[in-house]
């Protein structure tokens, strides 16, 4: 086993524990959360692939005895029996997502660290603890503990939102916990019927049950806790008819904390949807409700978008129907789809963190985030325009940034896939995405200045210029060699089908 598979959890989880205790101590809660910051991607790199179990043991279908071809009566009787380990899976996707995740957490603290006098240690103990609850569902092999972790995100997406003093912040909170109240145990009893008909927790001997003919395939329970698993898997990640509150939650926080929260909603929006390929792509109307869903994210994202004036909701809606670029290509079924959504997943929650990061600046500058009270600013930071302009270029899929490398293959496996409709209309989604982006970029940097805006002598902090123009390179680098994440998605792709 390798130790450094747990480190990526606990690590965030003891630093926010330590965090919440030195809270009013400014200079030791800058100096832990940078480091810890620091540490987060480079774990990922540094650890090697493999499993790690805590208590019980390995998951059968992985223990010497099946290799050994034991009778399937022998099989069948041990299948049945419950599982007390708790599994972390660790492959070269992980890799990916965890570095990315690390990366998009280091930034949004880093830059929260800068533009407060007194930074806050409940507000980065949030932060850090929903970024360990989001590194746990990558890599968790076991659909129970998946669940617990899924219900800590959701508890410091709540937390955020509170820590960021944003007029009718607490109404939103109200309203996503409550709709969570829902979904949320719709998918523990989805988990629990598959506990109920398999005997087991671990997903890999839930899928092994299943293909093997152990479990009945056309056991209609099935179907009924896939409905239910694939209801949280649209409230987790803000899929319609989610995707109004989770717009509002992003612009409820403050714009380093929703470029952290659009990152938990893409790996949490990747994580279940790999379970559920993994469990339940044998049912025929599997793959054409997660179509249909991410259509309707796309349509129903760019068409929000473009009737709001503030930018933090215009942001969150185009991030929202960016989701759905890559549920088409999990839904798409093929290994070329599979790790082009994934590649795009990987490109959205850099660009969003982008767009968010850089439209923060113009609240920081101006205090406000409606459009309808802004302008001229591009004469006041004409390098941070800039950045953001090439911002929206990325999330349009313009070269040679990376949404380009990822929708440009999402368009081409469509075609292999025999459906071509599905490319043309996400090219007609990117050109309309990209006049959604022009329009609030105008109205902010380029149409004259309102008489009444004031704008504050303050500079934009260097921390918040280093993380944009970070991000601007890893998006050009991924755009210019994109191998450099599908290949190592690729293999996750190829064992999905």
């Amino acid at each position: 086993m390798n130790p450094l598979i747990p480190i990526m959890v606990i690590m965030p989880i003891a630093c926010a524990l330590l965090l919440n205790l030195l809270h009013k101590k400014d200079r030791t809660v800058k100096i832990l959360a940078l480091t810890v910051g620091i540490i987060l991607p480079i774990i990922p790199l540094l650890a090697t692939y493999g499993m790690h179990y805590f208590g019980g043991y390995a998951p059968l279908v992985d223990s010497p005895a099946l290799s050994q071809g034991l009778p399937s009566i022998i099989t069948s009787t041990a299948l049945n029996l419950f599982h007390p380990a708790i599994t972390y899976s660790f492959a070269t996707a992980q890799k990916v997502f965890i570095f990315i995740l690390g990366l998009i957490a280091f930034f949004a603290i880093f830059t929260s660290l800068s533009e407060t006098r007194k930074p806050s240690g409940v507000y980065t103990f949030l932060m850090f603890m929903g970024t360990a609850a989001i590194t746990a569902i990558l890599l968790s092999d076991d659909i129970f503990n998946l669940y617990v972790f899924f219900e800590i995100a959701a508890l410091a997406q709540v937390g955020i939102i509170l820590c960021s003093n944003v007029e009718k912040n607490y109404e939103t909170a109200l309203k996503y916990m409550i709709l969570g109240g829902i979904a949320a145990p719709m998918l523990l009893l989805g988990i629990a019927i598959l506990l109920g008909i398999t005997g087991n927790v671990n997903i890999t001997d839930i899928v092994f049950s299943i293909k093997s003919g152990l479990v009945d395939p056309n056991n209609p329970l099935l179907l009924f806790a896939c409905g239910l698993i694939l209801f949280g898997w649209l409230y987790g990640s803000g899929l319609p008819p989610f995707h109004t509150i989770k717009s509002a939650v992003y612009s409820k926080a403050l714009p380093h904390g929703a470029a952290l929260l659009q990152a938990f909603s893409v790996f949490t929006f990747v994580a279940l949807g790999i379970i559920i390929i993994r469990v339940f792509y044998y049912l025929p109307l599997t793959k054409w409700a997660v179509v249909f869903f991410s259509l309707m994210a796309m349509i129903l994202g760019i068409t929000m978008a473009l009737m709001q004036t503030d930018f933090k909701r215009i942001i969150g809606y185009l991030a929202v129907g960016e989701l759905g670029y890559i549920g088409l290509g999990l839904g798409l079924g093929t290994a070329f789809g599979i790790t082009a959504g994934l590649f795009q997943a990987v490109n959205e929650a850099i660009i969003t963190a982008f767009l968010f990061i850089g439209f923060g600046t113009v609240l920081y500058k101006t205090g406000t985030s409606d459009t309808s009270k802004l302008g001229g600013l591009l004469a006041d930071n004409p390098w941070v325009a800039g950045l953001v302009l090439l911002a929206g270029f990325a999330m349009a899929g313009v070269p040679p940034f990376n949404a380009f490398q990822s929708k440009l293959q999402l368009v081409q496996a469509s075609i292999s896939a025999g459906i071509p409709e599905l490319g043309i209309i996400m090219v007609l989604l990117s050109i309309v995405t990209f006049m959604t982006f022009v329009k609030a970029f105008y109205t902010i940097y380029l149409r004259p200045r309102p008489a009444a805006l004031e704008i504050k002598n303050e500079k934009i902090p260097k921390a918040t210029i280093i993380s944009l123009v970070a991000l601007l390179v890893i998006c050009v680098v991924l755009g210019l060699f994109p191998q450099l994440a599908t290949g190592f998605i690729s293999p996750l792709a190829q064992g999905l089908i």
